[in-house]
């Protein structure tokens, strides 16, 4: 089926309007005379470079097909990987709000209930120690809340423009990259993403040079899409791949090795989804390693957080009771 007719049918199937109008767009460009890359490229925020350079490479070599079909496996894996991380992220996120949440409720209303009727049963004699700690912070919390909120906004919107700078996303992803499970996931998954992508881009026919160009551009990391660049200088200068990558300090010694058998034996893009396919089913493992941790971990804080409120409230009832008895 050509190419223009294809398009047509996509349009009339797609139901969103934005990404109809793109596809209808993408076809007038096809009308005029221009080529699928031509289309694709006045799009940049629905098409990135990876997805108009493959397309460009297939159309020049005549296998468009085959290099479309490697875009949708591409993109349906990356996805995937991007989803599980999600999920992952999701759960905590949740379970911070909720818990957050009730303590917020505790403290706000709950906890000042509960004072005013202590200070009326027990008129002159002092609360105990924990009771008095939560007590004043539901105090200070009720009495400075309409000011913490606008300077968490603000701060907020601050840390926002920050890491939409240049150094502030390097900042931000060197300390992402740091921490100890969550960053050596981000770096697994941004690895498989190098692998996957620098692969698909040799297999399509791209050049070696544009080939890591592109990586480093649709890096989300910065650390990472630095070591990619030096990594193209060297090869620019004359080096195999293998050698800078693992000078890099950001690729394991075993991609390296695994590129530089590669390079040696002419398969380096099948080599190269091997080393992706391998650290897919790593972060696939540390995505449900985490969530094994994170799980119990969560539950345990906002147990700890609800019942030191819950003690603080009972402790001056077990005053009471025992005056009672007295």
């Amino acid at each position: 089926m050509p190419i223009l007719r294809s398009l047509e049918i996509l349009g009339r199937q797609e139901r969103r309007p934005g990404f109809r109008a793109t596809l209808e767009a993408i076809a007038d460009t096809i009308r005029s005379g221009g080529s699928l890359s031509d289309g694709l490229i006045l799009h940049p925020r629905t098409f990135d470079r990876l997805f108009v350079n493959l397309t460009r490479a297939g159309e020049t070599g005549g296998v468009l097909a085959t290099v479309l079909e490697r875009l949708a496996i591409f993109q349906e894996k990356m996805l995937r990987i991007r989803g599980r991380i999600f999920v992952a992220m999701a759960y905590p996120l949740v379970i911070s709000l909720v818990s957050a949440g009730i303590m917020g409720v505790l403290l706000m209303w709950v906890v000042p209930a509960f004072q005013a009727t202590f200070f009326n049963l027990l008129p002159g004699r002092p609360l105990p120690w924990l009771t008095q700690l939560v007590t004043g912070i539901a105090a200070g919390l009720r009495q400075y809340f309409w000011r913490i909120l606008p300077a968490v906004a603000v701060l907020a919107v601050l840390a926002w423009l920050f890491c939409r700078s240049a150094f502030g996303r390097q900042f931000a992803d060197r300390a992402l990259l740091s921490v100890p499970v969550l960053g050596d996931l981000c770096l697994k998954s941004s690895i498989a993403q190098f692998a996957r992508t620098f692969g698909t881009l040799l297999a399509s026919g791209v050049p070696i040079l544009t080939a890591l160009v592109i990586c480093r551009e649709t890096c989300r990391y910065a650390g990472v899409a630095e070591a990619i660049g030096q990594v193209h200088d060297r090869v620019k200068a004359g080096e195999t791949v293998a050698r800078p990558l693992g000078a890099s300090g950001i690729f394991p010694a075993l991609v390296a090795g695994m590129v530089e058998v590669g390079e040696e034996t002419g398969a380096l893009p099948d080599m190269l989804a091997c080393i992706a396919d391998a650290y897919d089913e790593e972060v696939d493992r540390a995505v449900a390693a985490m969530t094994a941790m994170l799980e119990p971990l969560m539950i345990v804080v906002m147990a700890f957080a609800v019942g030191t409120i819950v003690i603080a409230m009972f402790l001056p009832m077990v005053e009471l009771i025992r005056g009672l008895s007295r």
